[in-house]
């Protein structure tokens, strides 16, 4: 963040001084008590098991310059205390007054169900190509992730990339008023949240918040495969773009195929054909790098320069991650899951050669809500015409896939309670040259059972 003063943060969010002086400088903003870079707003929260206002003495020990406070209590004795209604409200205004005063580049915003963060990153490495480029940085997509992320750029920019995620309704309108994006893309609509949101169209209804804080004259970026975003239509001076396989896609992809166990794909773009060779397999990622040529011609950047920047896009961790140890192919997708990314990672296994057996190691997905169990099963049918030998299944959701599977197909399905079970009966029946794919939600922990199979005796 360049120097901003107490002052403009009491312009920002209509805070009241409590104490200390207004022309202090402040470089970073903070929400944990016990890490300070130095010149740190600390922002507390009041949280289901502590509330950090508590800890804004200790903040000020740790080396904040200043605080705000949803409490005029509070030790003002430190430092200067800036009092304000609502202290996620005043993060969000103060990234709201940080855009508007200060990043005066463009912003290129991602949403979607399924493979944000791929395509951030790969919209990334296709627009730093040809600009100085700001990506976000872990997670930090949402209600406080997005004015932190914002508060981390500087006008030395000359464009970022930003992750915009939500779960509940009104959060995207929020934060689209806080990023401001130039350009949006729309990756999917999945049924991920379909809990808090009751329905797809619904889903699509809020993700499509994202051009709320757009200028006109923006482009917003939706995948034309998609049955919902391909309906979607406008009502405001804002450019749509259509990438995808669609005859009706301005940025089409073709010829879609896997060598080596690697995506390879031509794209049409302004009338042009490129071929372009991906590190990363499955047709899902075609399609995020077709998003992030899309963007990139959009924004002027060289075709041949992005095409090549994507080429060298390795993927990253837990996202389709694929190592080997002794012989055993491990294909490590459990970062998350949903039907759709689940029917995704189903496809690339499908897709890829193996010297061995393929087995699919899936557990279950969460956040679906009452419909669960129906989502689980209608995954086990797509699972069922797919060019694997095994499918060992993990938790009583994931149990619907392997019903599914066994009504339309005599493969093979195990069917266990813990990770534990599930690591044991993998270790005593794998042998060399087999391919497994670990795919299930992040709290399922599926992580101990890759590691107890890399961990087995030899």
């Amino acid at each position: 963040m360049v120097q901003v003063t107490i002052k403009e943060v009491l312009e920002a969010t209509g805070g009241t001084l409590l104490s200390g002086e207004d022309s202090v400088v402040l470089k970073h903003i903070s929400i944990d008590s016990r890490t300070m870079e130095g010149s740190d707003l600390f922002v507390p929260f009041i949280g289901a098991r502590a509330d950090a206002h508590d800890f804004i003495g200790m903040a000020f020990d740790n080396g904040a310059a200043a605080s705000l406070s949803m409490r005029a209590d509070v030790e003002t004795g430190k430092g200067p205390v800036i009092l304000v209604k609502d202290t996620l409200t005043a993060l969000q205004d103060l990234g709201r007054w940080y855009r508007k005063h200060i990043l005066k580049f463009p912003i290129v915003g991602i949403t979607g169900s399924v493979g944000k963060t791929s395509t951030r990153e790969m919209i990334y490495a296709a627009l730093s190509s040809g600009l100085s480029v700001f990506s976000t940085k872990g997670n930090y997509n949402g209600q406080i992730g997005v004015p932190l992320t914002l508060s981390q750029m500087s006008p030395e920019d000359e464009t970022a990339v930003l992750e915009m995620g939500m779960s509940l309704p009104g959060e995207m309108a929020r934060i689209s008023q806080v990023a401001c994006v130039d350009y949006a893309v729309m990756t999917n609509i999945g049924i991920s949240h379909i809990e808090n949101l009751g329905s797809q169209e619904n889903i699509c209804l809020e993700k499509l918040h994202i051009i709320d804080g757009m200028k006109d004259g923006g482009v917003l970026f939706l995948n034309g495969d998609d049955p919902i975003l391909a309906k979607i239509q406008v009502n405001r001076p804002i450019k749509t773009v259509f990438y995808g396989c669609s005859p009706r896609c301005q940025y089409r992809v073709q010829d879609i195929r896997t060598v080596e166990n690697k995506a390879v794909f031509s794209a049409v773009i302004q009338g042009k054909v490129y071929t372009v060779s991906l590190k990363v397999p499955g047709i899902h990622n075609v399609m995020n790098a077709m998003a992030a040529l899309a963007v990139a011609s959009e924004m002027g950047i060289s075709v041949e320069g992005a095409i090549e920047a994507i080429e060298n896009f390795a993927g990253f961790a837990r996202r389709l991650e694929i190592s080997e140890d002794r012989g055993i192919t491990i294909i490590d997708d459990a970062y998350n899951a949903s039907p759709d990314s689940m029917k995704a990672a189903l496809q690339v296994l499908d897709s890829m050669k193996s010297k061995g057996r393929k087995i699919a190691v899936l557990a279950d997905m969460l956040e679906l809500g009452e419909k669960a169990p129906e989502y689980h099963f209608e995954t086990g049918l797509e699972a069922v015409d797919k060019r694997i030998d095994a499918f060992v299944l993990i938790g009583e959701l994931a149990s619907w896939i392997g019903r599914a599977i066994d009504q339309h197909s005599e493969v093979l399905t195990k069917y266990c309670r813990t990770n534990q079970e599930a690591a044991d009966w993998l270790i005593s029946w794998l042998k060399p040259g087999d391919m497994v794919l670990f795919k299930g939600s992040n709290s399922m922990k599926l992580k101990e059972v890759i590691d107890a199979v890399r961990q087995r005796e030899a």
